[in-house]
């Protein structure tokens, strides 16, 4: 743990008080992003804290609103852009301190920090089927429902039966799935500013082996299909009505379009992807000009899909 320092956001006095209720809670300053964002960009954050608990967590959002000190919750990093001149404030990463997994029947409750390929895992070794189209998405629980992730004809809202989440109010309380409205990569957690503590899942049993060969499937699917060896954040625009981003950016003829290391991939247009240590501004000048020329010739506005964070 590095001792608070008056220039870093918050001033003294509410740095202190950040220390005070950290406990045994990772806490490192000046803290590269790109080590935490599949994109492998960004520059530092002020503070870089890893919550022991929950409760922990909570006490030091209080701190942060009361000191006006700016904060952000992370996953892991999947869905992200954090630009070159970092973050100025704290970056609440929830990570393995906040993973803990278990089985009642056949739902599932985890904590907001596991990743959802483990989550698969933990399922397909219970003999309970749902949760296979998520054994390749790499990001978190927390992250999957701030954004009801989903992938080959399956999402989150498929399986949630109810989640646990942190109010600005610092109350935890568990809400049904109907009450998040759970949509096209949006949620309630997403719209209102809340935090996804930990999620109930309802899943049915089934064969480990059929269960194994969907996910082995899915995994081929992927490989032949996204371009996974090289740095991104997945699908970078979200689906517009009635279209695929992907097909729009191939039809305007943007595959392989560049601003220094960052390109869309030729594999998948519907990737921008880091090919040769680029920098949080190539990503960002790709996707802006994508969304221009796609517009510009034929009138559909592309939306990011990934969120962008910090100083560009």
């Amino acid at each position: 743990m590095t001792r608070p320092n008056q220039e870093r956001s918050g001033g003294m006095e509410g740095q202190a008080r950040l220390w005070a209720v950290a406990g045994t809670s990772v806490v490192r300053e000046h803290e590269p992003m790109s080590l935490h964002t599949t994109f492998q960009v960004g520059g530092p954050a002020d503070f870089f804290i890893e919550p022991e608990s929950p409760a922990v967590l909570a006490e030091m959002l209080d701190v942060c609103r009361e000191e006006e000190i700016p904060f952000v919750i992370l996953g892991r990093g999947s869905n992200v852009l954090v630009g070159d001149g970092g973050y100025r404030g704290v970056i609440f990463h929830i990570g393995d301190a906040m993973s803990r997994i278990r089985r009642e029947g056949c739902e599932i409750i985890a904590e907001a920090g596991v990743t959802l390929s483990a989550l698969a895992r933990f399922a397909r070794l219970n003999s309970l089927s749902g949760l296979e189209f998520a054994g390749g998405i790499p990001g978190s629980l927390g992250g999957a429902l701030f954004m009801n992730a989903g992938a080959y004809g399956g999402e989150m809202r498929d399986v949630v039966r109810e989640a646990l989440i942190l109010t600005e109010s610092g109350e935890a309380r568990w809400i049904p799935a109907e009450e998040l409205a759970l949509g096209y990569r949006t949620s309630r957690i997403q719209t209102e500013g809340l935090i996804a503590l930990a999620a109930r899942m309802e899943l049915v049993p089934g064969d480990p082996e059929e269960i194994q060969e969907r996910m082995a499937d899915f995994a081929r699917r992927r490989r032949s299909k996204q371009p996974l060896e090289y740095p991104s954040a997945g699908s970078t625009f979200k689906r517009p009505p009635g279209y695929f981003a992907g097909k729009l950016i191939e039809d305007a003829g943007l595959a392989g379009y560049a601003v220094g290391g960052a390109c869309v991939s030729e594999k998948h247009c519907g990737f921008v992807i880091n090919r040769d240590r680029a920098t949080a501004a190539d990503i960002l000048a790709v996707c802006r000009d994508v969304a221009a020329e796609v517009e510009r010739q034929t009138g559909v506005a592309l939306e990011m899909e990934v969120r962008c964070l910090g100083e560009f």
